[in-house]
């Protein structure tokens, strides 16, 4: 009774024009099997993509007609893709790499709302959408919202409760059938399966009291070294921000695992998250590196290299007032600019150097290092140094005294106050 209707609700809706009747075992193309009809009522637009974020948010260029800023950040309907922007999730790269390369490849790209006006989202900063991408020149646009959950690699998000709703459940269905992806039961090729947790920076940045003691796991490019510490920064397409941690190597790693911590390279960082309180920072230490066994998911790992330094510019009025708000599906939290910029590379120009404090110890290896007290857009500013030596010589505050400079260098505080900490006479330029 149960197989007879299930083929007359088939056939019904073979009928309605959604999908077919098919032999058993048969694969639907259901992205394929919808139009993109621009005489319908609901608000399109055709644009090109501004960043990649992850499986099922995409960051677009639109008239400023539609969205005041010309970018629209598109949340796609019907589909939930395993994350890879916060806590890393099984599947979860291999879905936003499978929106990525449809889009990259893409000739036109439309955007169409549900109704006749643009929705957004229940976070107020995103629009709900459906994407159509044209593969190319002369082919019909397809639905990526199907074919991102015929492939199996979301879960429904509200699926059958739209436009597309029918194609949507039945494209959940056949991936379920077909065990695709998260619904194959299946390790993910891309995921690591250690005892560390999987995230990214800028989830650990934002929830650091969260993790204290806990074993992490992150991806980041290593841009200095100093101290038996590397600095790790990495790019958040989301927030158009970088942001950064201190990792430190202490004593006990092999000339192997120093070597993969080079600068230059971005790694994978397997370690414990503490705070350091004679430092009043944050940073992940215990690493380890096997080289019996390199695959261990516990180990540091080179993933590439001839990565650089972002040196983000940033404003004076930013480093000091800025306000970032991060938000998720469910909330949002809002942070001081310079406290989630912590450890990543920025550079600050035309700073009036106003005062120069100088550490003398010679018995310390701060002697020589420099607080230069500057004055940028009416904002003071502080630029901490290390010694720093020309031709052997240490530089001395009369280099920079009364003068306006540039500086490039890493986001660090000291005793409460955000500084720009700068390592090298290289990163300060001197106006003529």
């Amino acid at each position: 009774m149960q197989s007879k209707l299930c083929f007359l609700l088939a056939v019904l809706l073979c009928l309605t024009g959604l999908v077919p009747v098919l032999a058993e075992g048969e694969t639907v193309d259901y992205a394929g099997k919808v139009s993109l009809n621009f005489a319908t009522e609901t608000a399109k637009q055709e644009v090109t993509v501004k960043t990649y974020v992850d499986g099922d948010t995409t960051h677009f260029h639109v008239p400023e007609t539609v969205v005041e800023n010309g970018v629209l950040k598109a949340r796609y309907l019907g589909i939930d893709t395993p994350e890879c922007t916060g806590k890393i999730e099984e599947y979860g790269k291999r879905a936003a790499a499978f929106t990525r390369e449809k889009l990259e490849s893409a000739v036109s790209i439309v955007l169409e709302s549900d109704t006749a006006n643009w929705d957004k989202d229940s976070t107020g900063d995103r629009y709900l959408v459906w994407v159509w991408y044209q593969p190319a020149e002369n082919q019909p646009y397809r639905n990526l919202n199907i074919e991102v959950l015929q492939n199996g690699l979301a879960v429904a998000k509200s699926s059958a409760n739209n436009r597309y709703g029918d194609l949507c459940t039945e494209a959940i269905r056949q991936a379920r059938e077909q065990k695709l992806s998260v619904y194959s039961g299946q390790p993910d090729p891309d995921f690591y399966y250690g005892d560390a947790i999987e995230l990214t920076l800028k989830e650990l940045r934002c929830n650091l009291e969260a993790y204290e003691g806990k074993k992490v796991a992150f991806t980041g490019n290593i841009i200095l070294n100093s101290g038996n510490s590397v600095y790790v920064e990495t790019y958040d397409a989301e927030l158009d921000m970088y942001f950064g941690l201190s990792v430190y190597y202490g004593f006990g790693l092999s000339p192997m695992g120093l070597d993969i911590l080079s600068v230059g390279n971005e790694c994978r960082i397997v370690g414990t998250v503490q705070y350091y309180e004679a430092g009043d920072s944050w940073q992940v230490s215990g690493l380890s590196y096997d080289m019996m066994d390199p695959r261990n998911p516990g180990n540091i790992q080179k993933l590439s290299g001839g990565v650089k330094a972002a040196y983000t510019p940033v404003d004076a009025k930013t480093f000091s007032h800025g306000k970032v708000t991060v938000r998720d599906e469910e909330s949002a939290q809002e942070f001081d600019f310079a406290a989630l910029s912590i450890a990543t590379s920025v550079e600050m120009k035309n700073l009036q150097v106003q005062s120069v404090y100088t550490t003398l110890d010679t018995d310390s290896t701060n002697h020589g290092a420099m607080t230069l007290t500057c004055l940028c857009d009416g904002e003071t500013v502080q630029v901490r140094t290390a010694p720093l030596r020309e031709n052997g010589k240490l530089i001395t505050e009369e280099m920079y005294l009364g003068k306006t400079i540039d500086v490039k260098g890493i986001v660090d505080r000291f005793e409460g106050e955000y500084q720009i900490k700068v390592f090298s006479p290289s990163r300060i330029t001197v106006h003529p």
